[in-house]
């Protein structure tokens, strides 16, 4: 107990941190830096902290609530979330340029002249501090409606050939249907979740593939919103992996609930998919990181005892996989986990992490599939990456070498 109270208050302080700091650096670049005096500085300085104090609320109370009521709420804070880090981060920008530019003047011996020019021009210093504040709020507000319109404007059905060598000529067509990162919660509650299951059926199914951060919270409070997905249809059932959301969770809890709602989960199993006498391999694994919450991720478990000459389809949560289901010889793993990069500038930052981030890609014999995400984590924002549900085909794909010989 006393360690779960340490940790939470080292987290309030760090997060108390994080949200203040980053609004005090907003007062002072849109508010000070510009020149606003008198009862809009005040104005802009109360609401600057409401929104701070509402972030920070946010952050402790997301997993907690689930009303309508607290539904608008979270939208609202996760919105101003996404409209904070982009006026953070393009201001942080400039700043950097102006460090940049101060230090070459520095190198080339005119930094003295520049600063006599910039004293006897107090006007000029001005207009730039207005105009970098109103480019700065212009490209946030921009940044975040085009993103905020790209979630209102729904899924994106995506229709996706695999091509595999060792595929079945009896699983010729076969279909499966891929809904990841869904994370119900605390902005993504039922009506959601009952147009994507829709969605899914209307899609007629072979199988249909969850590959982790379905939700966010615990199960007893969004039993109401994931009760639709008891309703998915398809030949050979729904098979769910999980994600790092389950983990933060409870994911036993959640793998248990999954299991109730009728889904099979495969925590680093395998099963069989048959098609008359003819059979393909499906295997899933526990997250990347699992570890770090007491379970594992065990490819080799998973694949003990299969015929090596079957197709082999992976489930994983991450993209990051790949290096190990190439060794493992897997034809086509499914993942999830980068939405796409979800919203600028954090899109950027994802390539780095992730050696796929959205797509079909191949490595060597192995392909991977990326969705970009069926909801979204954090602000309901996403620039450049829709909501995504799958259709994944499966085609035969003729051996060169073997039709060589």
């Amino acid at each position: 107990m006393n360690g779960s109270i340490t940790q939470l208050l080292v987290w309030l302080l760090l997060g108390s941190s994080i949200s203040f700091g980053g609004h005090y650096y907003l007062y002072r670049r849109l508010v000070v830096d510009p020149g606003l005096t008198g009862i809009k500085k005040k104005l802009a300085a109360g609401l600057l902290a409401l929104l701070a104090c509402a972030q920070l609320f946010t952050s402790l109370m997301d997993r907690r609530l689930t009303s309508e009521e607290s539904r608008s709420f979270f939208y609202f804070s996760y919105t101003w979330l996404g409209l904070f880090s982009t006026l953070i981060f393009v201001l942080l920008l400039v700043d950097i340029v102006r460090v940049v530019k101060s230090l070459l003047y520095r190198v080339q011996g005119s930094r003295q002249a520049r600063k006599e020019e910039d004293l006897q021009n107090p006007k000029r210093r001005l207009l730039f501090k207005q105009v970098t504040a109103g480019g700065a709020i212009a490209a946030g507000l921009g940044s975040t409606a085009s993103g905020v319109a790209t979630i209102l404007g729904g899924f994106e059905v995506r229709t996706v050939n695999i091509p595999l060598t060792r595929l079945p000529k009896e699983f010729e067509g076969y279909r499966i249907v891929q809904v990841s990162d869904i994370h119900i919660g605390p902005t993504i509650h039922r009506e959601f979740i009952q147009t994507m299951v829709d969605t899914v059926n209307s899609l007629k199914p072979d199988m249909i593939a969850v590959t982790g951060d379905l939700v966010d919270g615990a199960p007893e409070l969004l039993k109401l919103h994931t009760a639709p997905l008891a309703q998915f249809e398809s030949q050979d059932g729904t098979f769910f992996v999980t994600g790092n959301h389950e983990y933060y969770s409870g994911a036993e809890r959640w793998l248990s609930e999954v299991r109730r709602l009728g889904m099979r989960t495969l925590e680093n199993e395998r099963v069989l998919l048959k098609r008359g006498d003819a059979s393909i391999d499906l295997a899933g694994v526990n997250d990347y990181r699992a570890s770090r919450y007491g379970a594992r991720s065990d490819l080799q478990t998973a694949l003990k005892g299969r015929n090596p000459d079957d197709e082999l389809i992976l489930l994983a949560h991450q993209p990051a996989h790949v290096h190990e289901a190439i060794k493992a010889g897997v034809g086509l793993q499914i993942s999830g986990h980068t939405h796409g990069g979800q919203f600028w500038p954090w899109n950027l930052l994802v390539y780095l992490a992730q050696p796929v981030v959205r797509g079909l890609a191949r490595f060597g014999e192995t392909l991977i599939y990326v969705s970009t995400g069926t909801g979204y984590w954090g602000p309901p924002v996403r620039n450049g990456s829709k909501p995504e549900i799958t259709v994944l085909t499966l085609r035969q794909k003729k051996d060169v070498t073997k039709a060589a010989a």
